[in-house]
């Protein structure tokens, strides 16, 4: 009755919401006393004063999330004292039980405070079969960063799937969603932008702007709002939705620069075409910095190309306005952040 008392008064403690269900279901049908020891082997941490007696395996495995901070040591200005409760255990989904039943109800009978949520994730399967070494479809993690790279592989394992379900991984949806978001959409956006930059503004940034239209104004609006976004999708473990907030602001940022068409005010009205060249930058400023977390290297490779100093790449500079692109500042020339791959045939078939 206590566990139900308290999945029910913190409705958040277990995600995503289908584990929740299977976890109150599981309660609900009655719990047995469980023995915290075991005499059928003998390896292991043995009982105190009892040699017959090793300790239950998920007993020493879950005071190890304690006892790596310390415990018992729980005096002020401790590690436990710092950083219990955990703000989140992040844990397979067969393992949920252990986690979600038996370990609240250790803490509860020792008088301690309980994590404050426990998330569940699913499992991979490959070309819609299970993983198995019997089935010899192992997906190799060094094979696959060496075939595509580290970030489009995070990429891809961060957008591909609904953190907390299952999901299926093939090289060709691999190859068509990394072409698609990363090479056509955002590698080419900022090749776009900075050579146009390089070419067009003296190989700086523009030196001079002209008055913000409506159209910029909405843009670099929704690129401020994007820190506040991306962090209640962080804050619910809804990773997928983080990334496909930051390719909304790409499509966003490529829909504008294919009406402004600045190549096209080169010819026409250099001091537009400076304002809207200035405005896709500081719009890549704020993704090429959020998007840090899923794909450090590329996101600096952009922030270098943009000229952003390495000391004001963290969040908080994003709404700094010491910390926007420069006027005058010098630019190098760009180079493609993002390969284009090409389906194999082998794939295709």
């Amino acid at each position: 009755d206590k566990l139900l008392e308290y999945y029910e008064a913190n409705p958040d403690f277990i995600a995503p919401g289908s584990r929740r269900n299977e976890v109150m279901s599981f309660v609900k049908g009655g719990l047995k006393d469980l023995s915290i020891s075991r005499t059928t082997f003998d390896w292991g941490v043995p009982v105190p004063d009892d040699d017959d007696h090793v300790m239950y395996v998920w007993i020493d495995a879950l005071t190890n999330y304690m006892s790596a901070l310390g415990y018992p040591k729980m005096e002020e200005g401790s590690n436990f004292d710092k950083y219990w409760p955990a703000s989140l255990h992040v844990v397979g989904k067969d393992i949920l039980r252990f986690h979600a039943v038996y370990w609240p109800a250790f803490l509860m009978a020792a008088g301690l405070p309980l994590p404050k949520r426990i998330f569940a994730h699913g499992w991979w399967t490959k070309d819609g079969e299970k993983i198995s070494k019997s089935l010899g479809n192992v997906i190799d993690p060094v094979e696959l960063v060496d075939t595509y790279g580290v970030d489009p592989t995070r990429f891809f394992l961060m957008s591909e799937v609904t953190f907390g379900s299952d999901g299926d991984f093939s090289d060709e949806k691999m190859i068509y969603k990394v072409n698609a978001n990363l090479s056509n959409e955002l590698g080419n956006l900022n090749q776009r932008i900075m050579t146009l930059v390089f070419k067009n503004c003296g190989k700086a940034v523009p030196a001079e702007i002209g008055e913000l239209t409506e159209e910029d104004q909405a843009l670099l609006a929704t690129a401020a709002s994007l820190r506040e976004r991306t962090g209640e999708a962080i804050a619910s473990q809804s990773i997928d939705k983080y990334v496909q907030t930051m390719v909304s602001m790409v499509w966003d940022a490529n829909k504008y620069i294919d009406v402004q068409a600045p190549w096209v005010l080169k010819k026409t009205d250099t001091e537009r075409m400076n304002t809207v060249l200035y405005v896709l930058m500081e719009v890549m400023r704020h993704v090429a910095i959020l998007y840090q977390p899923l794909m450090p290297t590329s996101s600096n490779v952009i922030l270098d190309q943009l000229s952003v100093p390495e000391d004001e790449r963290e969040f908080e500079h994003l709404a700094k306005e010491e910390c926007k692109i420069q006027l005058g500042r010098e630019v190098k020339k760009p180079k493609a952040v993002f390969p284009r791959f090409e389906v194999p045939e082998a794939v295709k078939a």
